[in-house]
């Protein structure tokens, strides 16, 4: 009980504190979709927009929220800028990516569930048009270079179909960093690096951090910056597994005992030069005085391969505050107000609306847009327009325990589900594990192991409710205290419901395999063919297959309940 409060305590210091009645927030809901139609601020000319995306860097990953991770870089710019404390992005890559370049909720892209697989012939819905799509209209160049994962079965899917003028990465999720080979379960692997729409053959062997960077930089030096406006999207792989820093950037951190967590901090080390490198070229090629850098990650981090979102509950692919809750400032010389932190109610939606109208382009068009334009509460310190977020429905991930009795017949509590308005937030079905996870600081402990204080009560309920403004850990379960507040956020997801479209999640198509594509990861199926040839729902193999016993699973039990109670009671 000691440790608890004391852990509440460092979480009330650490976000501060600001009482906040939530039933104001639908009160002024009206006053929020006027503000959308503000004018936005506007340079003289428009500005230069280089958004960097990291992948699975959690909360306690950079050096202004942890002084062991060494990011000299980030911080200064963090510093001169606007840190974004109140930040949300999704759980996992593809929700993100979809999200910040559409402008709209998954469940108003049929994206919903999961991640699109390298086998699946899902991506973007044709229809919707992208952020790069909107600042091409503008006037301005688009490239992108890095990590795409928003599905490449056709052509039409390729980021150059999809906005950009250039293309430089890899069309997967998860790829090595020197061979670019990627692999879909333990045999099916194939090449992943291309340039444009062609596969770039011989590349490997240079780490994709250092090759990404390069390419950005030879961008900023071919473009001219006084004759037309430029927007990059660096979608760092980085860092996401595998842990293959080179060794000379372990060094600096061979004082950490944990192994994964040293080689984890190399890698944010190598982004922190990374964006040093491009900050860099910016102000050499004439870029600088007229830009705006966007630094965002696009999940929380994954703990057992050595990421930490302490103090956060929860992990990558939870909708708990260390799944959802992402590390991200602005910095540029056009921001009226810096060196401040924003504590404003911002989600990855958002920068659609904004970048597009900070580029002087019309999203009036764009109808069913979930962001706001923020502009102004990024440069001015206006009032976030945001008054709630829904971090999704998946109505394909249910869970036994839940009912519409459990919902009280406004929403079936089995089904995963999570929202915020205002301070409150409420989640529903399996939001994923929901342990608190300290930074590794141990050798050698199985990754199971490293859990030092485990959610209790989990398997039991299917409703949570928490004042995140009060209590950002989740650590205080509301939901039978305040059943008038969860009353209202289940009529909430029941308003969101009814405008969602069907989930997309196809099986696997053969015809994607690389060995028939030259040994590549590349567009399979002719654009022709509808998306209604695939149907049903992919199912993953051997899930409900009965679990071979296993001579040493009491004897890991035993040791793993050992171990939570010894570091529970701290001895």
């Amino acid at each position: 009980m000691y440790v608890s409060t004391a852990l509440l305590v460092v979480c009330l210091l650490r976000f501060g504190y600001t009482s906040w009645d939530w039933a104001r927030h639908n009160r002024v809901e009206s006053e929020a979709l006027q503000f959308r139609g503000a004018p936005a601020f506007k340079p003289r000319q428009p500005p230069h927009i280089i958004f960097i995306l990291t992948d699975d860097q959690g909360f306690n990953d950079i050096g202004y929220h942890n002084t062991d991770i060494r990011t000299p870089t980030l911080d200064k710019l963090a510093a001169e800028g606007v840190r974004l404390e109140n930040y949300y992005v999704q759980p996992l890559c593809t929700p993100s990516r979809s999200q910040l370049i559409t402008g709209r909720y998954q469940i108003h892209t049929g994206l919903q569930h999961s991640i699109i697989r390298p086998r699946q012939p899902s991506c973007l819905p044709r229809g919707l048009v992208t952020l790069p799509q909107r600042l091409q209209e503008a006037g301005y160049s688009t490239h992108m270079v890095g990590k795409w994962h928003l599905g490449f079965y056709q052509r039409h899917c390729l980021p150059t179909r999809r906005g950009f003028h250039t293309y430089f990465g890899s069309l997967t999720g998860s790829v090595d960093y020197y061979t670019y080979g990627s692999c879909d379960g333990k045999s099916l692997c194939g090449y992943d690096l291309h340039d444009g729409e062609s596969v770039a053959w011989g590349r490997g062997g240079k780490y994709s951090t250092h090759l990404y960077t390069q390419r950005v930089r030879n961008i900023l030096a071919a473009h001219q910056p006084a004759q037309q406006p430029l927007f990059i999207f660096v979608s760092l792989q980085a860092v996401h597994t595998p842990l293959k820093p080179p060794k000379s950037y372990i060094y600096p951190y061979h004082t950490m005992p944990n192994v994964l967590r040293r080689k984890y901090a190399a890698m944010v080390s190598i982004v922190d030069e990374a964006v040093h490198n491009i900050t860099y070229a910016l102000r050499r090629y004439g870029y600088y005085r007229n830009s705006v850098i966007v630094f965002s990650t696009d999940n929380g981090a994954q703990p057992f391969t050595g990421g930490s979102n302490w103090p956060l509950r929860g992990r990558k692919g939870t909708y708990w505050e260390g799944g959802v809750r992402g590390v991200a400032f602005v910095h540029s010389p056009l921001l009226r107000h810096k060196r401040r932190v924003s504590r404003a109610l911002l989600h990855i939606t958002d920068w659609y609306p904004t970048l597009v109208r900070l580029a002087g382009g019309n999203v009036s068009r764009d109808q069913g847009l979930d962001g706001y334009d923020v502009w102004p509460v990024l440069s001015e310190g206006r009032a976030s327009p945001r008054l709630e977020i829904l971090h999704n429905i998946d109505p394909l991930h249910r869970r036994g325990l839940g009912s519409w009795q459990a919902g009280r017949g406004l929403w079936d509590t089995a089904v995963q589900a999570a929202i915020r308005v205002g301070d409150w937030k409420l989640l529903t079905g399996d939001p994923g594990h929901g342990d608190w996870i300290p930074p590794q600081v141990l050798t050698n402990f199985p990754g199971t192991w490293w859990n030092l204080e485990r959610g209790t009560g989990e398997g039991t309920k299917s409703v949570w409710l928490y004042n995140i403004t009060a209590d950002p850990c989740e650590r205080t379960d509301l939901a039978t205290k305040r059943p008038e507040v969860v009353a209202e956020l289940l009529a909430r997801l029941m308003h969101y419901n009814r405008t969602a479209v069907p989930v997309h999640y196809p099986p696997d198509d053969p015809r994607a395999n690389p060995d028939v594509n030259g040994g590549a990861w590349v567009p399979w199926a002719e654009d022709e063919e509808q998306q209604s040839r695939w149907t049903g729902v992919y199912y993953k193999r051997g899930r409900n297959r009965k679990r071979k016993k296993c001579r040493f699973c009491r004897m890991k039990t035993f040791f793993k309940k050992l171990n939570s109670n010894i570091m529970s009671s701290r001895i």
